[in-house]
């Protein structure tokens, strides 16, 4: 599975590693996912997602169902 947050769509960045002479190489920066399991009450199921922590505390504020309706209109997710 690619390093993408499945309801942010949050992927690895390119950026510069820079020294302290200003050399400057190629490097990734990468998202800060977890994989976390959920409970959808409504579908009676539980859903193992990888996620962002900005995901996490997005889900923790508005609830899992009105993420996953948000990410699936995005396209983020088919689930």
């Amino acid at each position: 599975m690619a390093r993408i947050c499945q309801v942010t769509g949050k992927r690895p960045r390119v950026g510069n590693n820079v020294s302290h002479a200003n050399n400057k190489t190629k490097r990734k920066f990468y998202p800060n996912l977890q994989k976390k399991r959920f409970y959808i009450p409504e579908e009676d199921k539980w859903v193992t997602l990888k996620v962002s922590t900005q995901a996490l505390r997005t889900i923790n504020k508005n609830g899992i169902t009105a993420v996953l309706k948000k990410a699936r209109k995005q396209g983020n997710i088919v689930i």
